[in-house]
């Protein structure tokens, strides 16, 4: 199986820029319409402008674009060290959403929005 998360963007090419810049990888596909970039075995991360997925959807659900900034859902990415992807977050243009803290669930997180308003959570383990 391969897993594939796709966040609606108001603008891809920025998107595109951001997320190199946080993940320090390159996108693996970039036509208009879809970007993607692989972030473990079998699983990829895809930005899609909203217009293009407005268009498949058509009139059945409302525009993408009436809940930008709206947390609807998070990319939770348990990485080995949070503090440079934070950095690299917020030199990209995110915003801090809540400071880096241990959790109950074994993690030490901090949360952060991307230009779109979608949660990107940075996760260590701390036990």
């Amino acid at each position: 199986m391969e897993v594939e998360f796709i966040l609606y963007v108001s603008d891809q090419n920025k998107s595109k820029i951001f997320y190199e810049k946080v993940l320090e990888a390159e996108a693996i596909l970039n036509v208009p319409g879809m970007t993607e970039f692989m972030l473990h075995t079998n699983v990829k991360l895809g930005l899609m402008p909203e217009q293009n997925i407005h268009n498949i959807l058509a009139d059945k659900t409302p525009h993408p674009k009436s809940g930008n900034g709206i947390p609807r859902c998070e990319l939770y990415l348990k990485v080995a060290y949070i503090n440079s992807y934070v950095e690299r977050a917020l030199d990209a243009g995110a915003k801090m959403v809540s400071e880096a803290a241990d959790h109950d669930w074994g993690d030490r997180v901090c949360y952060l929005a991307d230009p779109d308003g979608h949660i990107i959570a940075f996760a260590e383990s701390i036990g």
